[in-house]
């Protein structure tokens, strides 16, 4: 019984730790996104006044 305890708190530590990977990972590439539509629109923005 304890071994089959062990073995899903072994999974359930690997799971929380997927998660949090894959929200911080989520999050970087949604800030890059964002970053590089404002260097976009910057640029856009720049031109079209010229």
């Amino acid at each position: 019984m304890e071994k089959k305890n062990n073995s899903w708190l072994v999974l359930g530590v690997i799971v929380a730790l997927a998660a949090v990977i894959a929200s911080i990972t989520t999050t970087l590439l949604m800030l890059e996104k964002k970053r590089k539509d404002d260097e976009e629109l910057e640029r856009y923005l720049d031109c079209s006044i010229q």
